[in-house]
């Protein structure tokens, strides 16, 4: 009665140890793209100079993932990609500075040596005026051919909170 009760028991444990490696196999199963850290690529790696400002690195490279308290100089870019459940992908380059300025590159990308040329993606529109809709009192005034330039003479010319004056001729005296 041992013997089976511990071929059962073993079986079952295997069995439910690779479960995550059946199911992550599986066909028709979607497993989300994983992301994580600074995005690089080659483009932001060609647009580096030496000499250049640590505001002007953070302008192109965005600001880095890793900041050393020990290393002030050397900022850590690194970036990890698994898209579908595939082996991880993971690139990283580290920047030297003195003075706040770059002195040096290492890592998995390397800078060109042509200078980059970086096309602009803009494009210009010219739209034409617009034309502005009258108000919704301008247009209530027009049903009634009340023009609203008229209404704001007319009120300027005569007070609307007037109150007739009294003559103490007209009052009576007790």
């Amino acid at each position: 009665m041992g013997k089976p009760l511990f071929s059962l028991t073993l079986l079952a444990s295997l069995t439910l140890a690779s479960c995550s490696t059946i199911l992550n196999n599986l066909p028709g199963i979607y497993t989300l793209d994983v992301q994580q850290g600074n995005m690089i690529d080659q483009s932001m790696i060609d647009q580096l100079r030496p000499n250049m400002s640590k505001r002007q690195v953070l302008y192109i490279m965005g600001s880095p993932m890793l900041t050393d308290a020990f290393h002030q100089n050397r900022w850590d870019y690194i970036y990890s990609s698994q898209p579908g459940g595939e082996p991880r992908m993971q690139k990283k380059i580290s920047l030297l500075f003195k003075d706040d300025q770059v002195i040096g590159v290492q890592g998995d990308f390397k800078p060109s040596s042509l200078p980059v040329i970086k096309e602009s993606t803009e494009t210009t529109v010219d739209l034409p005026p617009r034309e502005l809709e009258k108000t919704l009192w301008e247009k209530i005034t027009g049903l009634f051919g009340i023009d609203a330039d008229n209404i704001d003479d007319s009120t300027e010319s005569s007070p609307v909170n007037s109150e007739p004056k009294i003559n103490d001729s007209d009052t009576p005296m007790n």
